[in-house]
């Protein structure tokens, strides 16, 4: 059977402006304009009447595959005892890793589908990496997936930078040599020159024109430099940028100065979230939201665009490229630290991290990330993400959405959250409640074009047949939970 018919069900696609009762034909796999013939007759009817029908979902950042995902497996092997995710059943065909906030590769398929996902991009492999996350993307099941590769501590690249004296023509003929070689979709940047002075024992690197020793150069010449390549190469993705500072009090000015840097370039910027931090650098009891600001800015320059990386209490895991940020973390916390980055131009440090709703900088990364997307009039250039699995893991999507369709459940939040947090962010004065539609477009629609995939996120002739159909249900996590 090919041809299927789903049938009478709320069309919301706003990729092309729909918000209707329609049916939506799929022929072996493809999405196809309803046939005129009446002698066409489907396969199998799928009757939707009552249920909503979307695009299925679309992941613009997570960490999913790879050497960090695996030695943070390694890491935390009491979240699959705790959860019971180790099979003990007989049956030659189960498998172990279902639980905990780094589930399996092929746990990871399933979760993902089961929440009408279809689509995942993972934002950070290391060039020497990519072999094993291409075998580790063949034991994911039902996803369409891809990566982004590191390359803003790469030695070649700051080479070609030296001084300030870009080679654009070696440089790009080099990004477009590993962009082949490895499969990547696009190009990442952490913590510009920061990882490798890190790496080399010198100091932390806290501004765009400190110099990374060795290099002659600076993190403003190799964000700019590599945006500047991933334009020429014409990479449908922009460059894809964590900056300077990630986590600490003050940081947002640095945000701020980063994204004037980049002059209209394209870029892309990861779990905003962690870098919209007001406050005196070093002083966590004067962290406030810096969200006002930046949303300025960012409404007035299209060539920018991010995802929120939105902190959820409960168990995470924080996973990153920015292996300063994990010895951070670990010295912060006191939990274990893991930093496994042999022989790669970057780094990686893996620390578990509990987020309580009673501790203020929690609660206030929480409202931050709500505030993020409350704030933004433009969503095409917005997606949802927990930046899996630091902010939290995949699963809680649904528990996102909820929060921002529904103003009672944020209040009801935020009123069990310490009272400094409503002195410190502006979240209990956003009255705003999104539609489905806007959903659709933070979680498919916006993630797929980001990406550059006009086969995904939308439900138009041509497209992939990926979509979800959701039970309209008053509690709106378990509608997006349990897809039909």
């Amino acid at each position: 059977m090919s041809l299927l018919k789903i049938q009478g069900g709320r069309v919301v696609d706003p990729a092309h402006g729909r918000d209707e009762v329609a049916d939506i034909w799929v022929d072996r796999g493809l999405i196809i304009a309803i046939p005129t013939d009446p002698n066409i007759k489907p396969d199998r009817i799928i009757d939707a009447s009552g249920d909503v029908v979307m695009a299925a979902g679309v992941d613009v950042h997570c960490h999913v595959v790879g050497s960090k995902v695996s030695a943070g497996r390694a890491l935390r092997p009491e979240e699959a005892r705790r959860g019971g995710g180790f099979a003990r059943s007989a049956d030659p065909r189960s498998r172990s890793g279902t639980r905990g906030t780094i589930p399996s590769t092929y746990s990871t398929g399933a979760q993902y589908a089961g929440l009408g996902y279809a689509t995942a991009l993972d934002a950070a492999i290391a060039p020497l990496g990519a072999r094993q996350a291409h075998l580790e993307f063949q034991d994911t099941p039902i996803l369409d997936k891809a990566f982004l590769i590191l390359l803003g501590n790469n030695h070649y690249v700051m080479e070609r930078l030296r001084n300030g004296e870009s080679d654009p023509e070696r440089l790009s003929a080099y990004v477009a040599w590993i962009l082949a070689t490895t499969g990547a979709l696009g190009v990442k940047v952490v913590n510009p020159g920061g990882v490798e002075t890190w790496k080399q024992g010198g100091s932390r690197i806290a501004a765009l024109d400190d110099i990374v020793p060795g290099f002659a150069t600076t993190p403003r010449q190799i964000l700019v430099g590599l945006a500047e390549t991933v334009e020429r190469l014409g990479v449908p993705h922009p460059l894809h940028l964590h900056g300077l500072n990630l986590g600490l009090p003050g940081n947002a000015e640095t945000t701020l100065e980063t994204m004037r840097a980049l002059d209209g370039r394209r870029a892309h910027f990861a779990h905003i979230q962690f870098h919209s931090y007001g406050g005196d650098p070093g002083d966590s009891a004067s962290l406030r939201s810096d969200v006002p600001r930046l949303v300025e800015y960012f409404q007035a320059h299209p060539n920018l665009s991010l995802d929120v990386g939105q902190v959820m209490f409960g168990e995470a895991t924080a996973m990153t490229a920015d292996g300063a940020v994990g010895q951070f973390l670990h010295e912060l916390t006191g939990r274990k630290w893991f930093s496994h980055d042999v022989e790669l131009e970057t780094g990686c440090g893996i620390v578990p991290i509990t987020y309580e709703n009673k501790s203020f900088v929690h609660a206030l990364q929480w409202a931050i990330g709500l505030e993020w997307y409350l704030s933004v009039d433009d969503l095409w250039r917005v997606a949802l993400s927990t930046d899996h699995p630091n902010g939290a893991a995949f699963m809680a999507y649904p528990h996102v959405i909820a929060l921002l369709m529904d103003k009672g459940l944020r209040d009801e939040m935020l009123a069990a959250a310490p009272a400094l947090v409503r002195e410190r962010c502006g979240l209990a004065d956003h009255c705003r409640e999104f539609s489905l539609s806007e959903i659709a477009i933070i979680t498919r629609a916006a993630p797929a074009r980001l990406m550059g995939l006009p086969n995904k996120g939308h439900l138009g002739p041509g497209a992939d047949g990926d979509l979800t159909i959701y039970r309209p249900d008053a509690d709106i996590r378990r509608m997006f939970s349990m897809p039909r």
